[in-house]
């Protein structure tokens, strides 16, 4: 994004204005007020958590965050910090080495875009079901999930997956996204705790 773009963009500048580290921070705020996935005093699991805006406003819900990057990100109290890539077998250890499990599993993830709409679209859907697969390990019954996707024909597919797995799924496309992006948000409430991998 230009950076001319940036300064004409109303969240971008509220970020800014606000202290929040981007403008991502709006997207869960609009989500949490909606369906009040994060509770105060959750350990929150945040995959894919740099450059940290949705780890604020984690701390900001009172909750304790577990932040999963390739990436340094910033410090901020309250926060551990592992640095792993999410799809790679050892984050699940490193995460549980942390807390056994969680209350909540958070990502906003997305992958580096080719410009190829069908191989962007398929690599968003392997990056959602590898946050899936870490949930399904680290989450406690009843927990919750909220994960990134970009719209395409796989898309059904994987809420589908998600839909199996929780009591209550939605998708929802927050306020703060930008009007051009094919990002969605899918919700998963109270895990249903299979016992199963995806």
């Amino acid at each position: 994004m230009k950076r001319e773009k940036k300064r004409k963009d109303y969240y971008y500048k509220r970020a800014k204005s606000q202290g929040y580290r981007s403008r991502a921070s709006y997207k869960l705020l609009q989500i949490q007020k909606r369906y009040h996935i994060i509770r105060k005093g959750d350990i929150v699991v945040d995959l894919g958590a740099a450059p940290g805006g949705w780890l604020q406003v984690i701390r900001h819900l009172n909750a304790t965050a577990i932040a999963v990057d390739r990436q340094q990100v910033d410090p901020l109290e309250g926060v551990s910090f592992i640095r792993s890539d999410i799809e790679a077998p050892e984050t699940i250890a490193k995460i549980q080495s942390v807390a056994d499990k969680v209350d909540v599993v958070v990502s906003d993830a997305a992958p580096n875009l080719s410009g190829i709409w069908s191989l962007d679209h398929a690599r968003s859907i392997d990056l959602a079901r590898s946050a899936l697969n870490i949930a399904v390990r680290i989450l406690k019954p009843g927990g919750n999930f909220l994960v990134k996707v970009f719209q395409g024909d796989m898309f059904d597919s994987y809420l589908c997956e998600t839909r199996s797995l929780f009591h209550f799924t939605r998708s929802f496309n927050p306020q703060a996204s930008r009007k051009e992006s094919a990002e969605i948000y899918v919700i998963g409430k109270r895990y249903r705790d299979l016992q199963g991998s995806i």
